[in-house]
């Protein structure tokens, strides 16, 4: 495949799935930018992804998802260079970090996993549209399964509860994959949204995760990882509103495959609420 003259954006690239992500885009000629906090590990991801060899263009870019003004600089950063986006990948995530909230006041999870990808694709809307063909990614996880959506617990309300929170995040980004593409269908606009798990990969993710619990995963490669989130971006044949993961037993390994999308993130008036919540909250231009 080759996606020369075709434009990425690749959240959380220097590292994990996101690297492997923006490294197969990359090879395939696509402009990429490398879209992170940190500017020394991402500058030194771009070099590691250069001795892989590749066709395309690798970019650094300053984005703190924990940060709505950040995200917003991110954009009008893109805005002002690029005349075309044809893929957005929502990869960026933290899991079970001590207790802590976002520049504007969010449980860090919740913030960075949901509400900066809400706000960076809301920025982004009109170049994607204005893109034939172009797709939005965003990443989830098994960990969606059996959460719970608590509008009364997005700012740290109540105790903290590490496993719980990156659920709820998690759970958030599949209802976001949903009603976005619900809403796209609806009024008429070409973009697609979809969403992808890793399944268990070996990334910087488990930082936080206990050791020994660790040790008794089998793990796969982060570009193991890293497919189904590449056959969401590549493949002719996916349809919006799909849910890529690894087709093993309970999608912890394996090819990729449609994933299965729990109960929780299929009410309709939930998601819908939830989508007129982070668009009034973080004050982005989606149409809809």
């Amino acid at each position: 495949m080759n996606l020369s003259g075709k434009t990425a954006i690749v959240t959380g690239s220097n590292t994990g799935i996101g690297f492997e992500t923006a490294l197969d885009l990359y090879q395939k000629g696509a402009k990429v930018y490398v879209a992170c906090r940190n500017q020394e590990k991402a500058l030194d991801a771009i070099e590691r992804m250069k001795a892989h060899g590749g066709t395309g263009e690798l970019i650094f870019g300053s984005l703190d998802l924990a940060s709505l003004g950040s995200v917003k600089e991110f954009s009008d950063k893109v805005l002002e260079s690029e005349s075309r986006l044809d893929l957005l990948v929502n990869n960026a995530g933290i899991m079970i970090p001590p207790p802590s909230k976002t520049e504007d006041g969010f449980e860090i999870q919740f913030g960075v996993n949901f509400i900066g990808h809400f706000a960076l694709t809301g920025h982004l809307f009109n170049l994607l549209e204005s893109t034939k063909g172009s797709r939005v990614v965003t990443l989830s996880s098994i960990a969606h399964r059996g959460a719970v959506i608590d509008f009364e617990n997005f700012r740290l309300e109540k105790p903290y509860n590490n496993w719980r929170e990156y659920g709820q995040s998690k759970l958030a980004d599949i209802i976001f994959t949903l009603e976005f593409e619900k809403r796209l269908r609806n009024n008429r606009y070409q973009v697609i949204s979809l969403a992808a798990h890793p399944g268990f990969s070996k990334t910087d993710l488990q930082k936080n995760m206990d050791k020994d619990m660790l040790a008794s995963l089998e793990l796969m490669t982060a570009k193991e990882g890293a497919q189904p989130t590449l056959v969401a971006c590549l493949n002719d044949d996916v349809k919006g509103g799909q849910y890529w993961g690894p087709d093993g037993p309970n999608e912890q390994k394996g090819k990729p495959a449609l994933a299965k999308i729990d109960p929780a993130a299929l009410d309709e008036n939930l998601n819908a609420k939830l989508w007129d919540w982070a668009k009034e909250t973080t004050g982005v231009n989606f149409p809809f």
